[in-house]
């Protein structure tokens, strides 16, 4: 059997409209696990929010978080494809200083264990819960390392705005990425960064082929990791750009189990191997 890497996208993509799995969509995973492929987890999210996914799940495979610039294997510390790609925290501070200019109503930076806010005042997201503990206010005090990825929220129509700025400012050192869907906002990680980085580096140590790689996504954030891999599959609630790189399309959604049903027509799997 040809081992495959199945990277899966989280939001929009495996999680259903109300950011859970559903029980096909786990029987079907811990299925494909069971019979060998590698199922990672690719995600936006930081791990501290992903982490309850992946153990509910009970898949053994690395995960890669921030858009790519994290790359790890859970318990297994010296999983030799992980990395770390953090940013320099001067562009967090700038950011900070510029906020009001730059028309940034929340600026978080991701730091190892701790989540560093220009404002207390935190969206209400079911995809992003909060816990108080693991939050200080961002200041050259509270911050003193490298974080992994910045988020930057603002109303929607300002967006677009708002990564220009950043581009034109910082081009030459971030990546900046549109996360849609219920919260819209920008993310901010090293220049070059994203997930396919994540998706190859895994492939490559486990001498999986690229042809052999299959990956889920519905967003901006997909589109190299799509157009990465062997086979690239849009979910039907995809944008347009992610359903132009990709090869195939699933016939549902995320909230129709879009994810599950296409990979059960995919690897041919029997109800019977389910329940």
């Amino acid at each position: 059997m040809q081992q495959h890497l199945i990277a899966i996208d989280l939001d929009g993509t495996t999680l259903n409209n109300q950011s859970k799995l559903s029980e096909l969509t786990i029987r079907t995973l811990r299925h494909l696990d069971e019979l060998g492929h590698l199922v990672c987890i690719v995600t936006g999210r930081p791990y501290r929010n992903s982490e309850h996914i992946y153990r509910e799940l009970n898949i053994h495979a690395p995960i890669v978080n921030f858009n790519g610039a994290l790359c790890h294997f859970p318990n297994h510390s010296g999983y030799i494809p992980s990395y770390h790609i953090a940013l320099d925290r001067e562009i967090a501070f700038e950011l900070f200083a510029h906020q009001k200019e730059l028309e940034i109503d929340l600026l978080m930076a991701e730091g190892r264990n701790q989540l560093f806010t220009s404002s207390m005042n935190l969206p209400d997201s079911p995809f992003d819960p909060f816990n108080l503990d693991q939050i200080s206010r961002l200041s050259r005090e509270s911050l003193t390392y490298n974080p992994t990825a910045l988020t930057v929220f603002s109303s929607d129509n300002r967006l677009d705005n708002i990564a220009k700025n950043i581009n034109e400012r910082y081009g030459d050192q971030v990546s900046v990425r549109t996360w849609g869907g219920q919260l819209p906002c920008l993310e901010v990680v090293r220049k070059g960064i994203n997930k396919a980085v994540g998706v190859q580096a895994i492939a490559n140590f486990h001498r999986i082929p690229q042809e052999a790689v299959i990956a889920f996504g519905d967003e901006d954030n997909d589109i190299e990791m799509i157009d990465f891999a062997g086979h690239g599959v849009a979910m039907k609630n995809a944008i347009d750009e992610v359903k132009a790189v990709a090869n195939a399309q699933t016939n549902f959604t995320n909230d129709q189990e879009g994810l599950a049903k296409y990979l059960i027509e995919y690897f041919d799997i029997k109800s019977s191997d389910l329940y």
